[in-house]
């Protein structure tokens, strides 16, 4: 005679059947019905049961990468980490504005497997020693399942070999030369929606002025005469389960002639400038993938370090 056990799920061979999906991985917190999962460096999210309800397995996520370095001797501001966000609609939040669920490229369904993740490093700032100064590093990609965010670029120094700012999730600010040298260009590789924003401009002496680092959602400032360009903005989201800032550009270094130190970022985690001799560039906050602030000019100063980044995956647990 039979009680029913298999289709309780009591039985022998009955399995699993929560409509809701089990995973490990990462610190773990909870909102209302939902568990976060954050990554701050390597790990895997281990899916140990999907749901039986499918929509449940659409997981939210945000994926922000390393920010890059700022460059040191009239050092651009380095990019932020790019950016990537999705919010599934069984896990109601405010997202960012950058929120990507529409893409369908961009949803990731899991299965009972597990995900690696890399939240990558923040970019170191660019050195004054050994002569000649240096530009900074970028940052590195963070990683979970399909979705890669691009390391932020790092800032250029006048003192490097190249002083264009360099491409990357955002791009970095440029420094200031004999002529304008441009910003590096953001949402690189290219992503729908944009991962980052452009790097601001540096202007020609007389005096001259750095161009800041790209932001997740706003180009970083060109530098104007005696004024070091700030870091573009980055975006909030409340995935967390409160309001956040993440991915602010760093603002442009400070030189001897007066020009004024290149702000941090409005919204988000950028470095502001070097604020004199002495002084490095401020650094991007960590786990926010914010980019460094450039180094102030002779008596050369380094660059901010990039912040690294963060994985955070969200998800309905009963």
């Amino acid at each position: 005679m039979s009680f029913g056990y298999r289709i309780l799920g009591f039985g022998s061979g009955g399995g699993a059947t929560s409509p809701f999906l089990v995973a490990t991985g990462g610190t773990i917190t909870c909102a209302g019905n939902d568990k976060i999962h954050t990554f701050t460096g390597p790990g895997t999210f281990q899916v140990c049961s999907a749901g039986t309800c499918a929509a449940n397995n659409l997981v939210s996520y945000v994926v922000v990468a390393g920010g890059g370095g700022g460059g040191s001797n009239h050092g651009g501001g380095a990019g932020a980490g790019g950016f990537r966000e999705v919010e599934s609609p069984v896990t109601p939040y405010t997202a960012s504005p950058l929120e990507g669920y529409p893409t369908e490229a961009n949803r990731i369904t899991v299965t009972a497997t597990g995900y690696p993740i890399t939240a990558g490093g923040g970019g170191t700032g660019g050195a004054t020693a050994p002569s000649p100064a240096s530009c900074g590093t970028p940052g590195s990609d963070s990683i979970f399942s399909c979705i890669t965010s691009a390391g932020g670029a790092r800032g250029a120094s006048e003192g490097g070999t190249d002083r264009c700012g360099m491409d990357g999730g955002s791009g970095g600010g440029g420094t200031y030369d004999t002529s304008p040298r441009a910003g590096g260009s953001g949402n690189t590789p290219p992503v729908s929606p944009s991962q980052g924003s452009n790097g601001g401009t540096g202007i020609a002496y007389g005096p001259g002025a750095s161009g800041g680092g790209g932001g997740a959602t706003e180009v970083g400032a060109a530098g104007v005469p005696a004024t070091a360009g700030r870091g573009g903005a980055g975006t909030t989201t409340e995935i967390t389960d409160s309001s956040v800032a993440y991915a602010g550009g760093g603002g442009g270094g400070a030189t001897i002639y007066g020009v004024a130190v290149g702000a941090a970022s409005p919204c988000g985690t950028g470095g502001a400038g070097s604020p004199g001799p002495g002084n490095a560039g401020y650094a991007g906050t960590i786990y926010k993938g914010g980019g460094g602030g450039g180094g102030y000019a002779a008596p050369g100063t380094p660059g901010g370090g990039g912040g690294s980044g963060v994985v955070i995956i969200r998800y309905k647990f009963q």
